[in-house]
């Protein structure tokens, strides 16, 4: 096998951010597949965590385990923009610690 040049990332974020996510990743131009744009895919999901001492969660208490109806956004996106997608990412999900899994994308 052989590792392409693609990645699909996901990327759980609150109901409340679905559409500024899919603004950062049409920005950066994730999702671009041939000659369509903006090609993504979202469903709902249940996500749980438990804040510890010292951080400040945009949802949720410090020691207490919660759970918050969200979205796991899936994308594909290009090596050489997977650096700035990321980023795009970051400067608008509202978590302290958003959970952005890379996968690579392999090839037969």
């Amino acid at each position: 096998m052989n590792i392409t040049q693609w990645f699909k990332l996901e990327i759980f974020v609150p109901i409340s951010h679905l559409n500024a996510i899919r603004a950062a990743l049409q920005e950066a131009d994730a999702g671009h597949i041939g000659q369509y744009d903006s090609c993504l895919a979202y469903s709902p999901v249940k996500g749980t965590w438990r804040p510890l001492d010292g951080a400040s969660p945009y949802i949720g208490t410090p020691g207490t385990v919660c759970e918050e109806d969200e979205y796991k956004v899936e994308v594909n996106v290009t090596r050489d923009k997977l650096e700035s997608t990321v980023e795009a990412i970051r400067r608008v999900h509202p978590y302290e610690e958003p959970l952005i899994n890379i996968i690579p994308l392999f090839s037969l």
